[in-house]
């Protein structure tokens, strides 16, 4: 595991003992060396688990996500070996949220910009019609995705006096849509509708590049777009050249196609925010992390079904 907070995992697994990194986190040799003997691996979001580590621990019987997103483990193979899988997702809700709501307000108020150009000599003239930008209230929000991150956003909204829309796979239920006053619509529709749209997707085949050229060309030269999900959900080249070309207003982005690597392009461009994928990064969330992990580890060994499997199937098997 890497160094997250040890608090929750020590406070609820009581007699465990723990194999922990004394700096930022194992090697994948160093790994396979320490999973050895291990019934339990915690991995990371953003940080792959091979297959081959897997491998290495005979014994393993979970791996536990401390994060929402699990694309980082083969849950088919790690199935097929009856090891079970699960996430984290609760903690990340209102954080997330909350990171999207300030890029949406960075990148259309002009924020990140703003403050580098006063950090300059000379770089900004001040005046009453210089250095406008748009404001959010009375605009339409397109959520793609809407699930509890998407409505933890849609609620931001709503208080902003924003009008939402959104689309899923399928329509959620009718109370959640008057509950969030939000309608459905063809991600074609909202594309071409919104004024920002905000991506809260998990990244599976599906997903992948969902917006390329095709669905950017549909938005509003007015319209922002704003990723707070995984990069690889957005061809990271096709937004380049819109924001090059003006066929969108701007973007605020948290994550991006190939981490930690970010094009050179987005930090040229005045109209793109960027932030370190941090939409979970806050002192509160990491330790609320670490003990949803922990029960999550201490319900399976006690023979109950944690309440985040991704793989629940094979907990017949143990």
């Amino acid at each position: 595991m890497l160094p997250v907070p040890k608090a929750g995992f020590v406070e609820n697994l009581p007699g465990s003992e723990f194999v922990y990194p004394a700096g930022d986190g194992f090697s994948k040799e160093e790994l396979k060396e320490k999973v050895v003997d291990c019934d339990v691996i915690v991995t990371v979001y953003g940080n792959k688990l091979d297959n081959e580590v897997i491998d290495a621990a005979p014994g393993l019987k979970m791996i536990a996500n401390y994060g929402a997103g699990y694309d980082n483990v083969d849950v088919a193979y790690a199935s097929s070996k009856n090891i079970l899988v699960t996430n984290s997702p609760d903690p990340v809700t209102e954080p997330t949220a909350e990171l999207a709501f300030g890029l949406m307000i960075a990148v259309a108020r002009r924020i990140g910009e703003m403050n580098n150009r006063l950090r300059m000599d000379g770089g900004i003239q001040w005046g009453v019609m210089r250095n406008l930008s748009t404001t959010l209230m009375g605009k339409r929000l397109g959520i793609i995705g809407m699930g509890a991150i998407g409505k933890a956003i849609a609620r931001r909204a709503l208080a902003s006096g924003m009008e939402v829309v959104y689309h899923n796979r399928k329509p959620v239920d009718k109370a959640v849509e008057a509950q969030y006053k939000a309608q459905y619509l063809s991600l074609e529709e909202l594309l071409k509708t919104s004024d920002v749209v905000s991506l809260n997707v998990p990244l599976t085949t599906e997903t992948k590049h969902m917006i390329g050229k095709k669905e950017l060309d549909l938005m509003k030269t007015s319209a922002y777009l704003v990723n707070t999900a995984r990069g690889p959900v957005v061809d990271e080249a096709a937004l380049i050249d819109a924001l090059k070309k003006g066929n969108i207003a701007g973007a605020g982005l948290d994550v991006y196609e190939k981490e930690p690597n970010i094009p050179e392009a987005l930090f040229e461009m005045n109209n793109v925010v960027l932030m370190p994928h941090l939409g979970t990064a806050t002192y509160e969330t990491r330790d609320e992390m670490s003990v949803v992990v922990a029960h999550n580890i201490k319900a399976a060994f006690e023979g109950r079904m944690p309440s985040n499997a991704i793989n629940p199937d094979v907990l017949a098997h143990w």
